[in-house]
């Protein structure tokens, strides 16, 4: 689930979710799937680990927690991680995002009105504004913010003191954060993608949720398609679910599992239509590369940015196209995994097809 407006969220009674994020049936469902403590958060054992340990030495201290920053890809539960926080310090939480603060007058607003405790979660945090950011520095730091009244050499800086907060920043681009915004976090935790195994357990507790009665093999099915990524294996699991609701008798099994995920697209190691289009483009209209992203991505009718930052990733990482100085080259694997019979010179060899190298 994506949080691009400011809500306050307060530890919840049972699965109720306060705040705009909960309006609709899907964020209500993303919300009860959520786990409320570190106890029930699956898998990232190392984070999960010393995230504990900070939390219990801040309560037996009573002091606020230190400023906690969490990077990794999408969907791996550092929005979950920033709420079990709050929950685990009995402090309410404030949600906004780097992209809504465009002026550092946005951020003071927000640091202002902050209670003594809270937790300021700061989705997307790489994408501030630069004077944003400056001004979070002293914030985080000292606990008080510089508000400027006025223009020109009339301009007055009122200093203002903030109550002791926890920010919670989380990125999916650690690399670009500087240097002393990344020095100010008293703890930094990288997320990993899940295990299978890990992901059975993921898809097992929401079914428990969702009162969905699933078999292992249908859980082990679900769990290989879902990228390393618990947000997208609850998105499969639902719409398992659907199918197996309208087609079979309510109970998901491998056989019904594989078929649902079938009719959605998504195939035995996870890939949409939007990777297999990216593939089948860079084997079949170009010999495998390599070949510009640009091309690449007029091949398949997506934006530049589109098939970078959503189908690249994926496909790299498993193993089935490589990046280049001269392009994008795809690998035997995914020859084969398309059922495809390599040309010679494929994957970009001597005298391959280099036309489209950018």
């Amino acid at each position: 689930m994506n949080w691009d407006d400011e809500s306050t969220y307060a530890p919840p009674a049972g699965d109720r979710l306060v705040g705009t994020a909960a309006d609709g049936e899907d964020q209500a469902v993303e919300a009860a799937l959520r786990p409320k403590d570190l106890g029930e958060f699956i898998g990232q054992e190392r984070v999960r680990e010393q995230l504990d340990l900070v939390l219990k030495a801040a309560r037996a201290r009573g002091a606020t927690a230190d400023h906690v920053l969490l990077s990794g890809a999408p969907g791996l539960g550092k929005t979950t991680l920033s709420m079990i926080i709050a929950a685990e310090m009995g402090a309410p939480i404030r949600i906004t995002s780097g992209p809504a603060i465009q002026h550092a007058g946005d951020l003071a607003a927000i640091l202002s009105s902050l209670t003594e405790g809270e937790v300021l979660f700061l989705d997307e945090i790489h994408r501030m504004s630069r004077p944003a950011e400056e001004m979070l520095y002293m914030a985080m730091e000292d606990f008080r913010v510089d508000v400027v009244v006025g223009k020109g050499p009339g301009a007055t800086a009122i200093p203002l003191e903030l109550p002791p907060f926890t920010l919670v920043g989380a990125t999916t681009r650690a690399g670009l954060l500087p240097p002393p915004l990344r020095d100010r976090f008293g703890f930094t935790g990288h997320m990993e993608f899940y295990a299978p195994a890990e992901l059975q357990r993921v898809v097992h507790r929401s079914a428990r949720l969702l009162d969905v009665e699933i078999e292992d093999t249908g859980a082990a099915e679900i769990a290989g398609r879902s990228r390393g990524t618990p947000r997208i294996a609850n998105r499969l699991l639902r719409r398992v679910r659907d199918y197996a609701q309208v087609k079979a008798d309510g109970v998901i099994t491998q056989e019904i599992a594989a078929q649902a995920l079938q009719v959605y697209e998504v195939d035995g190691r996870g890939l949409d239509r939007l990777d297999r289009a990216v593939l089948t483009a860079l084997l079949k209209l170009f010999g495998g590369g390599p070949v510009g992203l640009s091309t690449l991505a007029v091949a398949v009718g997506e934006e530049r940015e589109t098939v970078e930052e959503v189908a690249e990733p994926f496909l790299v990482r498993e193993g089935l196209l490589a990046r280049t100085p001269r392009g994008r080259v795809a690998t035997p694997a995914a020859w084969s995994h398309l059922g495809l019979v390599p040309p010679r010179q494929a994957a970009g060899g001597p005298g391959g097809a280099t036309l489209f190298g950018e």
